[in-house]
């Protein structure tokens, strides 16, 4: 049984916990969800989330950083592809959501209710962390965009119907010169190049632009704002990396406890050795510590912090790495069968890894919040 006292905490309100609450039911009903052919199983989540109305968090007037954080937790927690392909709906329409025109935003209606698939094209073979290296260009032609080059490591690659693109559009250099865009996935010239294995099963696609051309009402924004719109969205979403996280490794100590209680060694359970009950109080520990840092950043962007850069960058460094030692001390307690493939902690350890890489790996997010402490000194 998770320890759901948390909730109590005054980041949150009656609703999120109401949230919490029915969409852990939900998922107690639904989860997990057959992962043998991904492909089928996201587009299938995408429906099921849809039905169930809980895209209409990822994407709307507004967005309420605690709730996305909460589903995403709780997502997690039962099924990390669910948690995958809610988190995209919500970051594949981050800029519509805070920029796009009328017009770009009745797509929302089809991301929000499942019909459509969203996806968020920004890094480049030799642009990741490093967006202000983005090579891919747009130029003008007539009223129109076209745009050409390649993107790489793209969530719902291959399965998406919208992405949002990030481009290079004008003469200025490095991130003053991109521009971002909403590229429906049926596009002439868009291809799917080539699919990306991964540890733990995504769809991931390397894309190519040849000459894909776009209405001048296809830019979000004014040209030349796309840095500030991708960094935006990572900002509002960076945090709800860290919830996944710690579902991730809330969803471990529950594998460890009961494993640990039900196992007997030496006459007695292995939860009566010292050595066993070390590694279980430095797991809660690091599994309350990691939430009081992710809901920090969600409450403060919540209550209208104009930027919470220095707060994400913590909540999702802190809790990615922590949830990384917190299943790996799963996997130990559970011996061999901690290794042996399809079980509930394995499969954690292959999903939580790649958090600590994307929207910013741990040492970006380290250099982030050293700046902010060094530019607070000066």
């Amino acid at each position: 049984m998770m320890d759901r006292s948390f909730l109590t905490w005054p980041f949150f309100e009656p609703r999120h916990r109401e949230l919490a609450d029915s969409l852990d039911a939900w998922c107690d009903g639904n989860l997990p969800v057959d992962h043998a052919d991904v492909d089928a199983a996201c587009r299938n989540l995408v429906s099921m989330l849809g039905n169930g109305g809980w895209l209409e968090h990822s994407g709307g007037e507004a967005l309420d950083i605690r709730s996305l954080a909460l589903i995403r937790e709780t997502l997690a927690r039962h099924d990390g592809l669910a948690d995958f392909a809610f988190a995209m709906q919500g970051l594949g329409m981050g800029a519509v959501t805070l920029f796009g025109s009328p017009e770009q935003r009745e797509w929302l209606t089809r991301t929000r209710d499942g019909a459509a698939i969203a996806g968020f094209a920004l890094t480049e073979p030799d642009a990741g962390s490093d967006v202000a290296r983005t090579a891919a260009t747009a130029r003008r032609d007539g009223n129109d965009w076209v745009l050409n080059g390649e993107k790489t490591y793209i969530s719902n690659g291959g399965i998406a119907d919208i992405y949002t693109i990030v481009v290079r559009t004008g003469d200025a250099p490095g991130a003053k010169g991109l521009s971002a865009f909403l590229m429906p996935a049926d596009t002439t010239g868009v291809e799917t190049l080539a699919r990306i294995e991964t540890i733990a099963p995504h769809p991931l696609a390397h894309l190519r632009l040849t000459d894909v051309r776009l209405p001048a009402s296809a830019l979000i924004g004014e040209p030349g704002a796309g840095f500030r719109i991708a960094m935006t969205v990572l900002d509002h979403f960076r945090p709800t990396v860290g919830a996944a996280a710690l579902g991730f490794a809330r969803r471990a100590l529950i594998e460890a406890r009961a494993r640990v209680t039900a196992r007997h060694r030496f006459g007695a359970p292995l939860a009566d050795l010292q050595m066993v009950q070390s590694h279980i109080a430095d797991m809660a520990l690091k599994i309350d510590a990691a939430a009081l840092l992710v809901y920090r950043a969600a409450w403060a962007k919540d209550q209208g912090a104009a930027r919470i850069t220095r707060e994400a960058a913590m909540a999702k460094l802190y809790a990615t790495e922590a949830a990384q030692e917190v299943i790996d001390a799963a996997v130990q307690l559970h011996g061999g069968d901690g290794v042996r493939v399809g079980s509930t902690v394995e499969s954690l350890y292959r999903e939580v890894r790649a958090l600590r890489i994307y929207e910013g790996a741990s040492d970006v997010q380290k250099l982030i919040i050293a700046r902010s402490v060094l530019g607070s000194a000066t």
